[in-house]
């Protein structure tokens, strides 16, 4: 609920619309009949009342409530919208609407007061009301007697949120002023905590509100404000500083690693608030530096784009899951049972034709749409939730990525096969095949009408004929068509096997999936599974001495984090797997 309230209140401030069905809707509303618009605004504000913050309402319900119509050309693939979102647009569309025609403050029988009047009468300051305004009072913008559009507020509306926040509006009337002599103590207070522990500032702030009644805004608004005009007395000198690059990068690769985000903020003497934007920033610097690959079709730029490639259902599977005959043979020679990495390949169903094109237009898309959000990444002002955005983004193309590679390590198999005889053993082709595969992936055009199975072949026999120069006669030997061979090769005019591009990319994607666990279930899959960069790994028992808790405490961290990710990564919930 803490984040959909943040949502909403952020959009207020900025006076900006969060959901742009609402936008265009307040667009209509304004533009209709003048008689109409007070209704709307009246309306709107019935809405807001009765609006949970936590739950989601679709666009025709919104729409219904303030018009008494269904609307016409409603489209049924609009998602929901988050309460508290929508509650902070529907202040905006009244405003928006207001705006929009002469409303005179006779218009209402009963009392309105201005944003001065209405701070008075509760004994609050402006700025008070105005937060209570992202937290449900309602405002309109009427016309006073001296003809100018002012702020107001009606008695009903007041009375409204008086008795919905009561506590609110009564531990508001009850603050007063902190005297000198009051900010002299705390400030002593401060300094004296400051020197015997190494707490951060909201620490501080909570600790000196609890002992002295205060609010913990005002108290770190006050020692703020005193290091910002003393910076040769201020209580935390390095506050107003800002970090410089390496200890940014340090922050990051600590929070990735399980360090939370109070500890940074205790480390670096710096507030929760600061550590979380230079985390954000570093996020976003990294998505800038990071290369998105895609094949582009028209067909990204298309209305609804994103329901008719994302929402497509219709795929089909080939009926031939089993072993190839040739590899059945090689097992026979040899003697032994066939490998447990090669018996698992064959539980992967091959992709027909229509299931290979959707996924490759999904993935593509996928990466299209964060390319086009990462276009829009401002470092001066980064927003958490499109960062989120443009990884969950990532994160599902890695998804149909790795079932496409799975369903195709067959292939590579019978290609590397053929290829026994030199220094390399029939895993260590495998291996360098797979890396192939990878790379074909990225590169594959699907529009042109080939199979994957074709320009994957090349580009795996490719890389043996340079890895193994023996085996280069093999490319001529390699049976296609004169139009494959066109087409294979038109696609591999991006194609270079020798970019080493992969291993960041994939350190990425594990970051991203890392940071959505906790810190200790980040810690605990780092050290166990080496995922540190160094490739150490940790037994159960001596990460439990290191923590102190048992090895099956440790063990059912792990379980619990693994199961996050499984959840994260379910291709069903993201309704990109059949």
């Amino acid at each position: 609920m803490g984040r959909c309230l943040a949502l909403g209140e952020r959009a207020a401030a900025m006076g900006k619309y969060v959901n742009e069905p609402i936008a265009g809707l307040a667009t209509e509303l304004s533009a209709g009949l003048i008689r109409l618009r007070r209704g709307y605004i009246d309306a709107a504000e019935s809405l807001i009342q009765i609006i949970d913050p936590k739950q989601e309402y679709p666009y025709d319900f919104i729409v219904y409530r303030l018009t008494g119509y269904r609307p016409v050309r409603f489209n049924e693939q609009t998602e929901p919208m988050i309460g508290a979102s929508v509650k902070a647009d529907l202040q905006q569309l009244i405003l928006g609407v207001c705006d929009s025609f002469t409303l005179p403050i006779e218009a209402y029988a009963q009392q309105v007061y201005d944003l001065d009047t209405l701070a008075r009468k509760l004994s609050v300051t402006t700025k008070t009301i105005q937060r209570w305004r992202k937290q449900g009072l309602v405002a309109r913008r009427l016309v006073f007697p001296s003809g100018r559009h002012r702020l107001c507020f009606l008695q009903s509306s007041v009375d409204w949120f008086v008795q919905t926040c009561s506590s609110r509006v009564l531990r508001a009337a009850r603050f007063h002023k902190i005297t000198a002599a009051e900010r002299s103590d705390m400030l002593r207070r401060a300094r004296r905590i400051v020197s015997f522990t190494n707490c951060s500032l909201n620490e501080l702030s909570r600790h000196l509100a609890a002992r002295t009644g205060r609010s913990v805004e005002a108290i770190r608004y006050t020692i703020r404000r005193f290091d910002t005009e003393h910076p040769d007395q201020a209580i935390f000198p390095h506050m107003g500083s800002p970090l410089d690059q390496p200890d940014q990068d340090e922050i990051y690769r600590e929070f990735i690693h399980g360090v939370s985000v109070g500890q940074l903020a205790r480390r670096y003497r710096r507030t929760r608030g600061s550590i979380y934007r230079v985390i954000n920033h570093s996020r976003a610097q990294q998505l800038l530096r990071r290369p998105i690959y895609y094949i582009y079709s028209p067909q990204f730029d298309l209305p609804n784009a994103e329901q008719t490639i994302l929402g497509s259902e219709s795929e089909g599977t080939s009926a031939n899951a089993g072993p190839p005959k040739s590899i059945k043979t090689l097992v026979r020679k040899d003697g032994g049972e066939l490998p447990a990495y090669l018996r698992s390949l064959y539980d992967v169903p091959l992709l027909g034709p229509p299931t290979e094109k959707l996924l490759f237009r999904k993935y593509n898309f996928l990466k299209y749409q964060a390319d086009k959000l990462r276009r829009q990444i401002d470092l001066n002002n980064v927003r958490s939730g499109d960062i989120r955005r443009i990884e969950d983004l990532l994160v599902l193309a890695n998804v149909i990525k790795n079932r496409i590679i799975r369903s195709n390590l067959r292939l590579v198999v019978s290609i590397a096969k053929k290829h026994l005889g030199g220094p390399q053993n029939l895993f260590e082709l495998i291996s360098d095949g797979n890396v192939s595969l990878m790379r074909a992936v990225e590169k594959f055009d699907y529009s042109m009408g080939n199979r994957f199975s074709t320009y994957a072949s090349w580009a795996i026999i490719h890389n043996y004929a340079r890895s193994v120069p023996r085996e280069r006669h093999h490319l001529d030997r390699f049976s296609t068509t004169q139009a494959d061979v066109l087409d294979v090769a038109a696609s591999l005019a991006v194609y270079d096997p020798e970019q080493e591009m992969y291993i960041p990319e994939l350190r990425e994607s594990i970051d991203v999936i890392l940071a959505r666990l906790s810190p200790l279930e980040r810690s605990v899959l780092i050290d166990h599974y080496g995922l540190d960069g160094h490739g150490e790994s940790k037994t159960l028992d001596q990460m439990g001495r290191n923590m102190g808790v048992s090895k099956e405490r440790v063990r059912q961290i792990e379980i619990k984090a693994i199961k996050k990710l499984r959840k994260i990564l379910n291709p069903q919930r993201a309704d990109l797997m059949s």
